[in-house]
């Protein structure tokens, strides 16, 4: 007999029986993850999916977990960015694939942990630590699609304010590997573990709603979201020079200023409008200066608007900046977290030339600020579109020491052709970064969705896409800090050492049949060879 392979080879060769049966299950846990989210929003169906890639993988060998790994990431993020295609179809698939085989390669790890005791627990771990590294890689990572972001609707979701995104993450994927843990159970001890699945679950969805809540906000303000809305057939050309939304804010604007002195509604004590409501610098071009000044009279109130700033020595910002009254522009902060092939071209030189990158002729510099924009009581946390994902970059803003989040983003360009839920996906975790901090968040988009949420993780407010709109209320001034703030990455960092060590334990532990079912000859899609042939 041939000697056993090992190495990169292994994977790619034709893939065997034993590995084509591990597809199924994965195949269909993807696609149940995928419902899980936005626009589907199934939110129930997120733990079937870390049970079912668990399911494909347990007792398999390499091959067959990087294939299953693979295929359940196709599954998963295919549908789930599909609003990228409006970019184009190679952006689409490029990131799919990329995010796939990531998933792919970590799930080469998982047979490890799930042949361990106490397996759920160390499975759960690994979807953290998957999560932590696609945050970070490639080119500052990808966050999109993590368990946690799925969960704003589910009755435990309250465990990010305990311990953040990741938190939740961990309890969610523990959900759905108690759950395989009992019914893969020999039917000896069935009965037994079902018992302790079920506790195990039990307190995971009990326990945060037996904790209290945060404490009441002593002070609000008057909130105004500003929609003013974009033409939806537009080209990506035309997106790329479109000089329209500013006075389509301001028409928006000028509508709620007439309504406050008709004595209709209450005088917002701040105005919001979007990321790049304005296509450049209001300080140096003199019209988009009037026009942002008049809005800023009509009301009588700061003015947060969202547009290009130009820096020293050729930089330019995407950015937030706060207009006060009888002031103008007094401070603004600068998108920290910036979107590859987006506001900066990776390899400008060899990449910058082909297809709609060539409608990016500027890379953006990230900014350095956290602290929160003033406007009176109001301390605004600003967050610009991507980088609500992005648990550090939310957390630095409220430590801060801001009262209220502000979400300003753009996301006409991916819900132009056809719409596919990417602007729900933002608004989830938008929800998520309310319920882990304990503040309102206003999401502020030119097109839509934007959104009032409170403290609570509920939307009070929403303006759905292509359409003018305008939402005010009432909202907390939150002060009190979360268990999830004053932890920070803490959470996160030990359910990675969770991880770790049972990889650890894993390479160390005499190889043994997993508690469940049995791992039979039908688990692998490789015989081992004869010890004379290994030599």
């Amino acid at each position: 007999m041939r000697p056993r392979i090992f190495g990169a080879t292994a994977l790619v060769r034709p893939p065997t029986p034993a590995v084509l049966r591990a597809l199924g299950p994965a195949a269909v846990g993807g696609l149940l993850l995928y419902a899980a989210f936005p626009p589907v929003g199934w939110w129930f169906l997120a733990p079937l999916g870390p049970a079912l890639l668990a399911l494909a993988v347990r007792g398999r060998s390499r091959r067959a977990a990087f294939a299953a790994g693979t295929v359940f990431g196709l599954a998963f993020f295919g549908p789930l960015i599909l609003w990228l295609a409006n970019l184009g179809i190679l952006p689409w698939l490029a990131l799919a694939v990329v995010q796939a085989l990531i998933l792919g390669l970590a799930t080469l790890l998982l047979p490890r942990l799930l042949a361990l005791p106490g397996w759920p627990v160390f499975a759960a771990a690994w979807w953290v630590a998957l999560e932590a590294v696609r945050g970070r890689a490639p080119l500052g990572g990808f966050p999109w699609g993590r368990l946690a972001f799925s969960q704003a609707d589910a009755p435990y979701a309250a465990w990010a304010a305990l311990g953040g995104a990741p938190l939740l993450t961990f309890a969610t994927a523990l959900l759905g590997t108690l759950l395989l843990y009992a019914v893969t159970a020999p039917a000896e001890r069935r009965r037994k573990m079902l018992a302790v699945a079920c506790a195990g679950a039990a307190a995971l969805v009990s326990l945060p709603l037996a904790l209290p809540g945060p404490a009441p906000a002593k002070r609000t303000a008057v909130l105004a979201v500003v929609q003013g809305n974009v033409p939806r057939t537009r080209s990506l050309a035309e997106q790329a020079r479109v000089q329209g939304v500013a006075e389509n804010h301001a028409r928006e604007t000028a509508r709620l200023a007439a309504a406050v002195r008709r004595g209709e509604t209450e005088r917002p004590d701040v105005v919001i409008w979007p990321e790049n409501a304005l296509d450049s610098d209001p300080t140096r071009d003199p019209v988009l200066g009037s026009l942002v000044a008049d809005s800023v009279r009509a009301l009588d109130r700061p003015l947060l608007i969202g547009a290009i700033l130009r820096g020293p020595k050729g930089t330019s910002y995407n950015a937030g900046q706060l207009w006060l009254p009888g002031e103008g522009p007094v401070a603004f902060y600068a998108k920290r977290q910036l979107v590859p092939f987006g506001e900066y071209i990776p390899a400008r030189g060899l990449l910058g030339g082909l297809g709609s990158l060539q409608l990016i002729p500027r890379d953006f510099t990230p900014g350095t600020r956290t602290a929160p924009l003033t406007a009176g009581r109001v301390r605004i946390g600003d967050v610009i579109c991507y980088e609500i994902a992005y648990d550090g970059r939310v957390r630095d803003s409220v430590r801060a020491g801001a009262n209220l989040l502000v979400v300003q983003t753009n996301n006409a360009t991916y819900e132009r052709a056809f719409e596919a839920g990417e602007s729900d996906q933002q608004l989830a975790m938008a929800r998520i970064r309310a319920i882990e901090f304990g503040r309102a968040v206003a999401v502020s988009s030119t097109s839509g969705v934007s959104a009032l949420v409170a403290p609570d993780g509920q939307v009070t407010d929403r303006a759905d896409t292509w359409r003018s709109a305008t939402l005010q209320r009432r909202v907390p001034l939150a002060e009190a800090s979360t268990v999830a703030e004053r932890l920070g990455a803490w959470p996160e960092a030990l359910l990675i050492g969770v991880a770790v060590a049972g990889l650890a334990a894993g390479l160390l532990r005499r190889r043994r049949p997993a508690s469940g079912p049995p791992v039979a000859a039908a688990h692998s899609d490789e015989t081992p060879a004869p010890l004379a042939a290994r030599r």
